[in-house]
């Protein structure tokens, strides 16, 4: 069976490594496309699940929908070793480090709609929706240029982007569980951003020994982000749709997406429609006749 189907992994052959000291490796690279089949797989069972959901109830669906399809593609082009370019670097081993610009867009596009539909499930007003994706954006970014900087002033980088995870932890499990409180599933919301909080804890180790700090192998940081992705968003995604089946979208104000949009004034073909009831006649006003002189 070997024979007939043989098991080979050209990527690095077609696509070489950009960093000359420190690039991803073959086993690096079968991880990477591991992952990216366990996103494809999780992303074509929600999309299956998005059919047999009803009508009002297909919010997370579609949300999860977009963070599962850009995590595929990210995975994917990272498994390919593409999507990176060399960098001096400036701690430990002096040389040149692969930096895969690549996990960044995944965590940059993937993050916001997983940030919306907890922001949804909380209650929260949707400039507070806007405020937590925000801050994710500025997280992301920073961390970034402080990844393509080659000296030591990347860890400024990295403090800003760790000053916004902590107001973007703040805002979740304080100002998100005060109004989740309200709909009466205070202690699923709880659960959910607790776990997205503790996961999103670890990104900090995982990027100072990886990225910033160069204390390990390119692939031995993509072992590490992987499971932080795979724990952050498949397994987050199918929790929240398991347990959203349990919710009453109704109390929830998630709704508005059963009917679809329509112009202002216009008709809703499917809801049921009551006719009005007629109005009462108002009762005649009596007549008085002038008095005689």
């Amino acid at each position: 069976m070997a024979t007939l189907l043989p098991r080979t992994n050209d990527a690095l052959k077609i696509n070489p490594p950009t960093g000359d000291d420190f690039a991803l490796s073959v086993h690096g690279s079968d991880w990477l496309w591991a992952v990216t089949a366990i996103y494809t797989l999780s992303l074509l069972i929600v999309i299956g699940l998005a059919y047999f959901a009803k009508s009002g109830e297909k919010i997370f669906h579609y949300l999860f929908t977009i963070s599962l399809f850009v995590g595929a593609v990210s995975y994917f082009t990272m498994a390919s070793d593409l999507g990176s370019t060399p960098v001096e670097t400036s701690s430990n081993r002096r040389g040149t480090r692969e930096i895969f610009y690549a996990r960044y867009i995944n965590w940059f596009v993937g993050w916001t709609p997983l940030l919306t539909a907890i922001g949804l499930i909380s209650g929260v007003s949707w400039s507070t929706i806007v405020y937590n994706v925000a801050l994710s954006w500025a997280w992301v970014a920073t961390w970034l240029s402080g990844a393509l900087v080659a000296t030591h002033y990347k860890w400024g980088f990295f403090a800003f982007g760790l000053l916004a995870y902590f107001l973007l932890s703040a805002s979740l499990l304080h100002t998100g569980s005060i109004t989740a409180s309200r709909t009466g599933i205070n202690n699923h919301y709880f659960f959910i951003a607790g776990w997205l909080v503790f996961i999103w804890l670890l990104y900090p180790i995982a990027y100072g020994v990886d990225d910033g700090g160069n204390k390990i192998k390119v692939t031995a940081g993509f072992i590490f982000f992987g499971i932080l992705d795979l724990l952050t968003v498949p397994v987050l995604s199918f929790v929240i749709l398991i347990l959203a089946s349990r919710w009453d979208y109704g109390a929830l104000n998630l709704y508005f997406t059963q009917y679809g949009r329509v112009s202002q004034g216009g008709t809703f073909p499917e809801r049921e429609k009551v006719a009005p009831a007629e109005p009462a006649a108002a009762p005649a006003a009596a007549v008085v006749e002038p008095a005689t002189v």
